[in-house]
């Protein structure tokens, strides 16, 4: 049985942000090995400044006062967890190059790589999840 959980964010929703990072940082505090592949969309929720303002879906927008008011954290902290836990994030350099985004519009600490370099991580891994 592997101890890796490989998870791939192409959505840039905030509910998506909340399913990644807390899938990610719950399988890291079971001391398990774990990537997100941002691509698409789903480099927002580790973009600087996309991060701070992602979309909420419509018809949903009540929704905000209940994560307020259950005290979950925001997805910059959850960002932070994450990479306190040791969860490595790779944004697809060829979605940045698309999008004319360098390494330096997210936050500190990523790796910027391929769909080669998450799939040689994810080739051992279970389960391999996307949002």
């Amino acid at each position: 049985m592997t101890n890796k959980v490989a998870i791939i964010a192409s959505n840039g929703g905030l509910f998506d942000a909340y399913k990644v990072f807390n899938i990610a940082t719950a399988a890291a505090a079971t001391e398990k090995e774990v990537a997100i592949f941002f691509t698409f969309e789903g480099l927002n929720l580790i973009h600087k400044q996309g991060m701070q303002a992602l979309p909420m879906p419509e018809g949903r927008e009540s929704l905000a006062e209940g994560f307020k008011n259950a005290n979950i954290p925001n997805i910059p902290q959850l960002v932070e967890m994450s990479q306190e836990l040791g969860v490595k994030f790779i944004a697809c350099q060829m979605t940045m190059d698309v999008m004319g985004l360098t390494k330096e519009d997210f936050v500190n600490g990523i790796e910027v790589g391929g769909a080669v370099t998450f799939l040689e991580f994810a080739k051992d891994a279970s389960p391999t999840l996307t949002f």
